[in-house]
This record gives structure tokens, C-alpha cells and sequence, in this order.
């Protein structure tokens, strides 16, 4: 039956049907037994970000391979034979420590000093042909020593000779100034020389230091250690 629409053009609504629960199946007449329920339909696997659903099998990672199926060779590690001449200049080192070692080192053995004077420069001579040995097979075998990487450090930046320069003629007038001027004075040359060639431009307070410095080593060798540096000019005043 049609129903006519209402006065406002609205066709009138319609009762809702009720839901009728599912019955379960009658028995089977002949073995009495309930039919098998119905499996429950599983919901599609859900696709993944990549776009592939999920459970199925993931491609094959690349392995590197050529297409005729060989695999691609790392290139070999260079060896850098500069390396052998450090090998070289250990095992000449350790040689020339045990030559000197026997030959030149006496005997002197006492109740004090059962070993004798030999045994160390023996055992530091070993010790560098076998650093020199390990060192010259790592070297063959491709090993090279990582450049240094500082956090503040530029590796591009060239050498400045300036102030290697400038600290290497420190170091050589007090070597030259010592024993005339005495090593208060030379110190205080080297301090302050090592001081302005680093960079430090406070002349006055750094000639302080410097000074302060020598008279501490120079008074720590003397009281501390029993070892007196040369005086010099100032022999009877310090």
C-alpha cells in the first residue's frame, strides 16, 4: 500500500522492521547432530606503509651483486709505504740501544743490583724491534693510522712556521744562555719567547711569570731533587 504524502510534501515515515536474531539450524533428521556453524569471515589484511599488505613476503634486499649473479669486490686498502720507513727507524733505534747496551755498559753487579746495569737498555731495544716487527706486518696488511679529527681542528689549514719557527729560537737561546747566564735568566727568556710566540701579547705581565717560574723550578731542582741548575751571573745571590 502507498501511503500519501502529508500536507508539507513529507512522505510519512515508514516503521522500522524489526531485526530478527539468527535461528539456529534444525538437527539432522537421520544422525540428530547441530550443522557446523559458519566460520566467521576474517577481515583483509591491512596494508603497510609501503603500500605491500601485511604478511606477504618483503623483497629481496639488494646483496650488492652484478646481474650475472657475481658480487661486487670492495677495492683493495692502499698501503702506504712511507710507513715503512717509521718501521725501518724503531728496529735501527732498538738495534742501536742492545748494541750499545753489550758493548759499551760494564758488568757492575752487587748485592744492591743483581741484574746489572744492561738488563733495561736489553729489554727497551727488544721491545722496539718487536713494535718495529708488529708494526711493518700491520702495514702490509693494508693498515693506516686515521688522520685526526678534532672537534676545533682544521686538517686544510697549512703550518705555520712562524711560530715554529719562533719557538724552536726560544728553545735554542736558552740552550746557548744557560750555562753563561744562568738558567733563571734563560728560562725566563724561554717562558716568555714561548709565551709571545703562541700569541700572547701582555708583555709585562708575562715576563712576570716567567720569572716566577724560573726561580720555582730553579729553587725545586736545588731543595727538591738535589739537582743544581746553572746560576750564572747570578752565582751567589740565589
Amino acid at each position: 500500500m502507498t501511503t500519501r504524502p502529508d500536507r508539507g510534501g513529507d512522505p510519512p515515515s515508514r516503521p522500522a522492521v524489526p531485526i530478527v536474531p539468527d535461528q539456529a539450524a534444525p538437527p539432522d533428521r537421520e544422525t540428530g547432530a547441530l550443522p557446523p556453524a559458519p566460520a566467521p569471515v576474517a577481515d583483509p589484511p591491512a596494508a603497510d606503509p609501503a603500500g605491500q599488505p601485511a604478511g606477504s613476503a618483503a623483497p629481496p634486499a639488494d646483496t650488492g651483486s652484478d646481474a650475472d649473479g657475481t658480487a661486487a669486490e670492495s677495492p683493495a686498502p692502499k698501503r702506504d709505504r712511507a710507513q715503512y720507513g717509521v718501521c725501518a727507524f724503531l728496529a735501527l733505534v732498538g738495534g742501536l740501544v742492545i748494541f750499545d747496551a753489550t758493548t759499551r755498559i760494564g758488568n757492575a753487579i752487587n748485592t744492591a743490583d743483581p741484574i746489572g746495569p744492561k738488563a733495561v737498555p736489553i729489554l727497551l731495544g727488544v721491545l722496539l724491534l718487536i713494535i718495529a716487527a708488529i708494526y711493518g706486518v700491520d702495514v702490509a696488511r693494508g693498515g693506516a693510522g686515521e688522520p685526526e679529527a678534532g672537534e676545533d681542528v682544521d686538517l686544510s689549514t697549512p703550518i705555520d712556521w712562524r711560530t715554529v719557527l719562533l719557538l724552536i729560537g726560544a728553545f735554542l737561546v736558552n740552550a746557548v744562555l744557560i750555562d753563561r747566564l744562568g738558567w733563571v735568566i734563560s728560562g725566563t727568556i724561554l717562558f716568555w719567547g714561548s709565551a709571545f710566540a703562541l700569541g700572547n701579547r701582555h708583555y709585562v705581565r708575562n715576563l712576570l711569570i716567567a720569572v716566577a717560574m724560573s726561580l720555582i723550578t730553579f729553587y725545586t731542582f736545588a731543595i727538591g731533587l738535589g739537582v743544581d741548575l746553572p746560576a750564572g751571573v747570578l752565582q751567589g745571590i740565589l
